[in-house]
């Protein structure tokens, strides 16, 4: 089937959802305010029950991610993050949805094959090249401690 060039935009244009980035982008800037916001009235409520603001600060991001994964095993997650989109990469919970997601997918294959292999298959070069910089930078900051002090 030989097209002309109005003929295949006319399909393409037929195809094609509209696009809707306006709303989107307000989509995603709600959303994501809303989880900064979630995670502001947590460290507020720690605070107020009187831990150290080192210690509110902890216990927000462990409940960020324990609530984002919960909402992930349920899949509330990714219905949120398909209207939401980006707004969910909220660098906490988007890494616990990225960490769960994986696991969650391949528990029928086990739990260590399954949801312990796969668990990381996201987050793993995160964390290594986390922990990896940090050892590089605390090695370089005791070599290079007398230097300054």
């Amino acid at each position: 089937m030989k097209l002309t060039k109005t003929q295949y935009e006319e399909m393409t244009q037929k195809a094609s959802p509209p696009s809707h980035l306006f709303k989107d982008c307000l989509w995603a800037f709600f959303v994501g305010g809303a989880i900064c916001l979630l995670g502001e009235v947590l460290r507020q409520c720690y605070l107020a029950m009187g831990f150290t603001l080192t210690d509110a600060g902890t216990l927000t991001s462990s409940s960020l991610v324990a609530l984002s994964a919960i909402a992930t095993a349920f899949g509330w997650y990714h219905k949120l993050a398909a209207k939401a989109g980006a707004g969910t990469l909220v660098p906490i919970t988007g890494f616990a949805n990225a960490v769960v997601s994986p696991a969650i997918e391949f528990k029928t294959e086990g739990l260590v094959t399954g949801v312990g292999a796969k668990m990381f298959i996201i987050a793993g070069p995160v964390i290594v090249y986390g922990m990896l910089a940090s050892v590089v930078w605390g090695v370089l900051w005791y070599l290079l401690r007398p230097l300054f002090g």
